[in-house]
């Protein structure tokens, strides 16, 4: 087996060359996990009062005068949409901060369009009211796939679903929608999987990493039919960590360049669908997201704390307790016996008691402890609603110790290595 010291110069170069190309390639592979065109971010929500779908179809001497004309029209039948009152054009203009073009054709004295008008909320606020301001949900991780040629995308690369909902304005959706934007390690976080799994614990560690309650899941399934040909698009509304279903439509652009118009329509019925589930109550926060590991009920974090107290005091008496006194010779009993022990030794017996409750199992141990001729108590075991067992250090035999407490009000049965006590 030949060494490195036994190669030749030429070999020795060629062994460390390779070293560093494969090196250098591992190096690539982790950068392409999480290079490429990834991330797209999403646009600032605003909170103006958006309206869309306004079909305008103006003629004129012009196209671009057609155009100015058709732009006023859609001020006023969107104003009229959102059920404005009477205004005069010029004051419904001055509302208006955005004209968003959806489509449009522009001919040489004719203008077709739809689009959309936006108006600055705080103008118009003085004639609609605070109407227009709604609850918002709490905040919802939105997980977008495409299913498109076998494959299921979402963060992997930019890809048109996801544009979509980057780009849609979501200031007036009560969905107070989280949007990550994919780009480094999101893409490997978030992919389809993930919608798969059940794991809270790892959901709550995903949601935690986006400042989110829960998850939205919308499916775009796209089909073409043929190259330049219709796209059929099959849409599926899915919510929270057990990828429940909450609706299904199907949507179809003419060619691929209508692809982008008809996702955003897509988008604008998803957030619809997303308002109505929320509205009714079918989406709401999965309370078993707020179960963290560990975690226990208040009452039995108290009744443990309360037990670890005692505990604590019971085993303090009981080293002191079980220290021989100079009566005893150094004598101690360790087992329940019917016949006195020694005088001064100490013996210990084993009292089972019921416990329907914290407040009884307290009162139980505070009665024990001060029956006459007790040392010490220390509890075994803790069974709320049922029996609790302890140990008893008594200066006496097991009878002795039934009598005395019999005499603090509890109802004994005595067996042969241990009592049973009640009230």
């Amino acid at each position: 087996m030949r060494t490195f010291s036994s190669l030749s110069p030429r070999g020795r170069i060629a062994l460390i060359a390779s070293g560093i190309a494969l090196a250098g390639g591992a190096g690539w592979l982790a950068q392409a996990q999480v290079g490429g065109e990834r991330g797209i971010a999403a646009v600032a929500a605003s909170r103006d009062i958006q309206v869309s779908d306004i079909e305008v179809d103006v003629s004129a001497s012009t196209g671009i005068e057609a155009r100015e004309e058709a732009w006023r029209e859609a001020q006023v039948k969107a104003w009229e949409k959102i059920d404005g009152p009477d205004l005069p054009e010029s004051r419904i203009a001055g509302m208006v901060s955005a004209i968003v073009v959806q489509r449009e054709r522009l001919g040489p004295k004719r203008y077709i369009a739809t689009l959309g008008v936006i108006f600055d909320r705080q103008k118009a606020n003085a004639y609609l009211g605070d109407d227009g301001l709604t609850r918002r949900s709490a905040p919802m991780l939105l997980l977008p796939v495409t299913f498109s040629g076998g494959t299921q995308l979402m963060y992997e690369q930019r890809n048109p679903w996801q544009r979509a909902w980057a780009e849609f304005q979501a200031g007036q959706s009560s969905v107070n929608y989280v949007r990550p934007s994919g780009a480094g390690g999101e893409s490997l976080l978030l992919t389809y999987g993930q919608t798969n799994r059940r794991s809270r614990v790892w959901w709550r560690d995903i949601l935690d990493s986006f400042g989110a309650a829960d998850v939205l899941v919308p499916i775009a399934r796209l089909r073409y039919t043929y190259p330049g040909g219709p796209v059929e698009g099959a849409f599926t509304a899915r919510h929270g960590p057990d990828n429940e279903f909450l609706e299904s439509f199907t949507l179809t652009a003419e060619s691929p360049d209508q692809l982008p118009a008809m996702l955003e329509e897509a988008v604008r019925k998803f957030d619809a669908i997303f308002q109505v589930a929320l509205s009714d109550g079918t989406i709401r926060p999965d309370p078993t997201l707020n179960v963290k590991t560990g975690d226990l009920n208040p009452e039995i974090a108290r009744l443990v704390e309360l037990g670890r107290r005692l505990r604590e005091q019971d085993e303090a008496r009981a080293q002191a307790a079980s220290q021989p006194t100079d009566a005893s010779g150094g004598a101690i009993s360790a087992a329940p016996i019917n016949q006195p022990p020694p005088e001064g030794s100490v013996a210990l017996y084993t009292v089972q008691f019921q416990t329907p409750d914290a407040a009884s199992f307290g009162a139980v141990l505070s009665s024990v402890r001060g029956t006459p001729g007790v040392r010490s108590t220390g509890v075994r075991s803790t069974a709320i609603g049922g029996t609790s067992v302890m140990t008893v250090s008594y200066v006496g035999s097991i009878g002795e110790l039934a009598e005395a407490l019999r005499g603090q009000g509890f109802t004994v049965q005595q067996g042969a290595t241990a009592l049973l006590i009640s009230r």
